[in-house]
């Protein structure tokens, strides 16, 4: 048996602006590095001690990871970044304020491209100004694989293949393992290990920075049916 903690990275600075961010790099702010070292904290408190780390490739991901890390004194534990981790890529919302958004479009129109378990927003176009595909850390990725826009089950689509060929193969080697990642990534792997029903997810949020820890068999299943929401750590 292993130990999986999930963590969504602490406030970014397009949280705090209300702002549709998907694959768009953006820091966290002084109030997510707080949250990220009360992540740290919490960890150390409940004796849950990190023996490998999974990140995306995003720099509020990261550095949620490194902040909690330094709080558990664990910098120095072995890290994998990947894309199939990222937030969910929100096309030609990015960067858009969701309350003009949905001035614009209507509440319901924008609730159902946040909230849809499979209704794409619409699709980024290429003179995007926030635009991250052009970003080098993607620059290597088959165009095939290059996301314009995701809905939830996209997310979930490509994130499987990464839990089952490599993190599963990391938790049957290492004690404890922390996923770094964003609310929609995490929301994806949470339905999987927790079989929330399609319709039923679109409820779920993963608040930022709080440790979320299941303890995973042999069989890459948790060991126990408890609630999302008592798992917990504060």
């Amino acid at each position: 048996m292993s130990t999986l903690v999930l963590l969504r990275h602490g406030q970014s600075q397009w949280n705090l602006e209300n702002r549709f961010t998907g694959w768009f790099d953006v820091d966290v702010t002084e109030e997510g590095a707080a949250e990220a070292k009360a992540a740290g904290q919490a960890l150390a408190s409940a004796g849950i001690l990190p023996d490998l780390v999974h990140t995306s490739l995003q720099t509020r991901a990261i550095k949620t990871a490194n902040l909690s890390l330094r709080e558990l004194d664990r910098l120095w534990v072995p890290v994998r970044r990947h894309w199939r981790l990222n937030e969910r890529h929100y096309g030609g919302l990015t960067g858009l304020n969701k309350a003009e958004t949905a001035e614009k479009y209507g509440d319901e129109q924008v609730h159902i491209w946040r909230r849809s378990y499979d209704t794409r927003p619409p699709e980024m176009p290429a003179g995007h100004p926030d635009n991250p595909n052009t970003d080098p850390r993607y620059a290597n990725l088959p165009p095939d694989v290059l996301p314009t826009t995701e809905c939830l089950k996209d997310v979930v689509e490509r994130m499987l293949p990464y839990w089952f060929d490599v993190i599963i193969p990391d938790l049957a080697n290492n004690d404890v393992i922390l996923i770094a990642a964003h609310g929609n990534s995490l929301r994806a792997l949470v339905k999987h290990l927790s079989r929330i029903p399609d319709e039923d997810i679109s409820s779920l949020n993963i608040p930022t920075g709080v440790p979320l820890v299941y303890e995973i068999g042999a069989d890459g299943r948790p060991t126990d049916a408890a609630a999302v929401e008592d798992r917990y750590l504060r």
